[in-house]
Order: C-alpha cells, then structure tokens, then sequence
C-alpha cells in the first residue's frame, strides 16, 4: 500500500524493493547529509509488522532465534534471525516488546512466510501471532542529534511503530520539532557506507550470519539451543565462514550502478555477486558485496564493467574462536 508521504511535495517513489514509499524528496544528498549531520526520518511503511501476545512470548522467540530475548527489558529493541537448520538465515526480525505484546518488523513480504513458521512452532505454547501491517507501519527517526542511548548497535537509529492511520501526522510531528524528511535513498546510502547488510538485498538462500556480521548484533553465542545452533557454533570454534561482506568503492567513472545480483570478477573469475548499491554524498558510488573468503583483501575487483577496490567489513579470519571487530562506519545507520 502506497505511503500518505508519497504525496509530499517533491516526493518521488521507490522501487524494488521499497516500493510504495518516498526514495527522495528532490534533494537526496541533501537528505543524506541531514541523516547523517542530525536527525531525519524515513518513510519504511513498506515493511511488514506482526505482533505476538501470550505470556510465553519471550520465551518462545527465545527457543526459536539466535537471540537472547527471554529477558528482554520492556521498551529495549534487538535484532534476532530465524536459521534453517542447516544455518542459513531465512529471516532477520527487528523487534521491541512492550511489556504486554512483542512488536517485530520484517522485510516487506516476509510476514506470511514467517507467521507459517511461527504458527508451526505454537504446539502448547501460550502464544497468538498476527500480521498487523494493514494497521501499523515502522517511521524510522535517524541522525547524531538523538540520543545516543537509543542507537543501539544499529548506529544512531531509532524504529517507530505507529498507526498507519497516524503516519502522516506523525512525519509532521517529528518535522515540526525539527527533524528533516529523507527518502530511502539517503538511507541505503548511509547503511552502506555504514557497513550493514540488508536481509534479502545483501544475502541469498546460503547466507550465514557469521558472513555479513550479524553475529555481533543479532546473535548470542551463549544462550540455549536454537534451530541451526550447530552451524553458528561449529564456524564460531573452528572454522570460516566460506564468504564475507565487503564495501565495493566503484569506479567513479561510469555513471550507472551495478544492478542487483551482478557478478563480482577478480580476473574474469566469479567471486561473489553484488547486492545494495548507492550513490554516497561524499564516498560516491558504493556498494555491498558478498565474496569468497579467500579473495585476497588487497584485490581489484570489477563488477559489471565497473572497477572497484574492496573495503573489508567481515574479516578473512572471522570464526575459528577469533576475536573479530568488525571494520564499522560508527555514528551510520
């Protein structure tokens, strides 16, 4: 369903994968900077919401994802994944509980896949899942000027979950005390550069979280047992994951960007595929790209015609019970 900000002046669509909200309102570096430099807000009502009730709720999540959310403190956001059992992602969740109800937003249309799972794991769990995005939308406050106790990990970022109904009104409330509307084209351009993968944008059916650094932010190596909890462990203790996430910075020269999916080369060989690309305000042409491990760090590398040189995000040596700090663009989304 389209966004009531779609029809703000100057306001232009997205498309795939964000379809029915603003990718900018006529200045789009303007709008990064101002994400960037102090707070802004981006339209993400495009993304599905669901919402869970029932005493064994946290519990349940906890059972069910690599996160530790049994002991969530009321109002405190995370990140958690769904694993195959095999240990590929098939869902990355955002969520908040409230103290009565745990709100999740997920990629846009991803809810019927993951209520079919969720509701196959229900069995005597005191639990009810329901798809609310016809009614809720996620608004998504960004900038240095919030706090910097409400980033979290997900850099200076705070989620929203409003009212659909409400949603208009909410974006000229925020724009009233000073915060500046910014299109998903600032946005992607900033979690770029800021080193975030994106769920089904920047991974594929194969994806591992150890391979685009999710297991700082959305996964706890402690907890109990979870579904794909053997293949966390194993690459975590004593071995790679066999790709890693790096920043392409790409040749300025062309004026296009690769299109999603597009091979990366390392002399002429395959290497990996590119997901998000953007055009950055002060970087230029960027994109994420998963690739082999092996790929030495050093490596040109061409993608669609288009020379880039790698920027590591995941480590060649991430796993194998090393202490890996991921290289992250700190104070971006």
């Amino acid at each position: 369903m389209d966004s009531p900000l779609l029809a703000t002046p100057d306001a232009v669509a997205s498309e795939f994968p964000d379809i029915g909200v603003p990718a900018h309102y006529g200045d789009p570096f303007g709008e990064q900077r101002a994400l960037a430099a102090s707070v802004g807000l981006v339209d993400r009502s495009d993304r599905d919401v669901l919402k869970i009730t029932g005493a064994d709720r946290l519990n349940w999540l906890n059972s069910l994802s690599t996160q530790k959310v049994d002991q969530l403190p009321a109002g405190s956001a995370t990140q958690t994944l769904i694993l195959s059992p095999h240990g590929h992602v098939e869902h990355q969740l955002s969520l908040v509980d409230d103290g009565e109800a745990t709100w999740i937003h997920v990629e846009p249309g991803e809810a019927t896949s993951l209520i079919e799972f969720l509701t196959s794991m229900k069995f005597m769990m005191r639990v009810e899942v329901a798809d609310l995005t016809a009614d809720y939308a996620v608004l998504t406050t960004t900038g240095p000027a919030l706090s910097a106790a409400a980033s979290l990990d997900f850099g200076y970022a705070t989620d929203l979950i409003v009212e659909r109904a409400a949603l208009a009104k909410t974006a000229e409330a925020a724009t009233a005390s000073g915060a500046r509307l910014a299109g998903m084209w600032a946005y992607e351009a900033l979690r770029i550069a800021g080193h975030r993968a994106r769920f089904g944008t920047d991974t594929d059916h194969r994806t591992i979280p150890h391979e685009v650094g999710w297991i700082e932010s959305a996964v706890h190596l402690t907890k109990g047992c979870y579904r794909g909890q053997e293949t966390v462990a194993r690459v975590h203790n004593l071995g790679h994951p066999p790709r890693r996430l790096v920043m392409l910075d790409l040749d300025g020269s062309e004026d296009r960007l690769p299109p999603h999916g597009a091979r990366v080369l390392r002399d002429d060989t395959a290497v990996g595929f590119v997901g998000s690309c953007a055009r950055h305000y002060e970087l230029g042409p960027i994109a994420l790209a998963l690739i082999k491990r092996t790929v030495p760090v050093d490596a040109t590398l061409a993608v669609d015609g288009i020379s880039a040189a790698q920027e590591v995000i995941v480590s060649p040596d991430a796993g194998a019970n090393v202490k890996i700090t991921l290289n992250r663009r700190r104070g971006l989304l």
